[in-house]
């Protein structure tokens, strides 16, 4: 007599062996920003600073740009000496000029950082379709623009800077157009490497099978895809732009005398810093370098996060 077999269902997968659902990619690269605490801190200084230059005119008691109520009386004020009216306090001191220091740096902060967040905004737009225009056309049109890029990288920015604006002359604007000619090929070179490597994967043959047009395919497919990079390029750019518009303004051919920057301030009191007048220079020196420092900052750990090649 023969026994009824029985059949077992095979054992369920242990809890560890199913694949855990995947983490939305922008919510992967925020909480790996901010399990840096120095990128953090780095952001926390950048935000504060940013408040800091758009809240200017409700922060700071004078305005400096405006000559009327500069007091040449009150000019290389110690930091903490009181206006000669008595209505505040130059808590930072002032210049041969009579600014108020801590006035003039959130001004000038203002201007630094919008020479360099614009001038990174306008060259990322103006180099990433270049650079994509050159890998998806190719042939002479590549060859075209990244000869000049190779062109503009040969030069020391510094030298091209000098000579675009001594014959445009001094200006927000014109410093803004020079940084935006200096800085586009760093996007473009990127934009179009990145775009080669994308432009060979599976799924930009598929899209070319359906019958996608061109351009929807640069524009919607592989581009996205270029972010990372690029944005990494940006980041790093807004620095550079903030260092060399304080370099341009330093050597007297950056933003005018009456609207100084953070580097025109420094220029300044450059003259008074081995004398007793040391707060001239000092104090917008320091508040460029932690503008500096907090970009940076936010750029390296970016440059990591945004990486495949250092995500573990």
């Amino acid at each position: 007599m023969s026994t009824p077999q029985t059949t077992t269902s095979p054992a369920a997968p242990p809890a560890a062996a199913v694949p855990a659902r995947q983490q939305a990619p922008w919510r992967r690269v925020a909480g790996d920003f901010f399990g840096s605490r120095l990128a953090l801190g780095g952001l926390v200084l950048l935000a504060a600073l940013l408040l800091a230059a758009l809240a200017a005119p409700l922060l700071s008691p004078q305005n400096p740009y405006d000559l009327l109520q500069l007091d040449v009386l009150d000019a290389r004020l110690a930091p903490g000496t009181p206006n000669g009216a008595g209505t505040y306090t130059y808590w930072l001191g002032t210049d041969g000029q009579g600014r108020d220091l801590w006035s003039a740096i959130l001004y000038g902060l203002r201007i630094s950082l919008t020479v360099g967040v614009g001038s990174a905004a306008i060259a990322g737009v103006l180099g990433t379709l270049l650079g994509l225009l050159a890998a998806y056309a190719g042939g002479r049109v590549d060859s075209l623009i990244m000869r000049t890029v190779d062109l503009l990288l040969s030069f020391p920015a510094i030298l091209v800077a000098m000579m675009m604006l001594a014959f445009l002359g001094k200006g927000i604007g014109n410093v803004i157009l020079t940084l935006v000619v200096l800085e586009w090929a760093y996007y473009a070179r990127t934009a179009r490497g990145q775009a080669l490597v994308e432009s060979r994967r599976e799924y930009v043959e598929a899209a070319r099978g359906q019958g996608i047009p061109g351009w929807r395919i640069v524009t919607g497919h592989i581009l996205p895809n270029c972010l990372p990079p690029l944005i990494v390029i940006a980041s790093l750019q807004v620095a550079r732009a903030i260092t060399l518009e304080a370099t341009l303004s330093f050597l007297g051919l950056g933003v005018p005398v009456t609207e100084p920057s953070l580097g025109l301030l420094i220029a300044n009191g450059y003259q008074f810093m081995l004398s007793d007048a040391y707060w001239i220079s000092f104090f917008p020196g320091i508040a460029l370098l932690l503008t500096v420092v907090a970009i940076n900052l936010v750029a390296d750990r970016l440059r990591e996060v945004l990486n495949p090649r250092w995500q573990k």
